[in-house]
């Protein structure tokens, strides 16, 4: 049954792959010339700094959904419905983070919906935790 997990990981991952191809197309005009505005200048700048900046973050507090997902596919004996609700809910947020971060200067926002992965995400680890250790 853990096996469900692999849709979360999977669509998490195919987010930052997305992001990974926003990037690159956002670099064009400054690396290859490609897409430059009629002042040969980078008509992305500013969303390039705030998406290279998203996609440094897609390392940090998410390496951790990767280690959990990983456990728990692995150990298909601790899988209980709540993983599946908050892997859900913690990719969601986490693309509902990566477009507040790139396309707004609205601090609050942002910080918003990162407690809302960052909850879910805590969720998953502390059921984890307690399953673990009253086994």
């Amino acid at each position: 049954m853990s096996d469900v997990l692999f849709a979360p990981l999977l669509s998490y991952i195919v987010w930052v792959v997305i992001l990974y191809v926003l990037l690159t197309i956002m670099r064009a005009p400054m690396v290859w010339g490609v897409g430059s505005n009629s002042e040969g200048e980078n008509p992305f700048a500013k969303l390039e700094i705030r998406t290279s900046a998203n996609l440094s973050n897609q390392f940090e507090w998410p390496v951790l959904f990767y280690g959990i997902c990983i456990i728990l596919i692995a150990r298909p004996e601790l899988y209980q419905d709540i993983y599946i609700w908050s892997a859900w809910l913690f990719v969601i947020g986490r693309v509902a983070h990566s477009i507040a971060q790139i396309f707004t200067t609205n601090i609050r926002l942002r910080g918003s919906v990162f407690n809302l992965n960052f909850l879910a995400l805590l969720v998953m680890w502390v059921v984890l935790a307690l399953d673990v250790l009253s086994l």
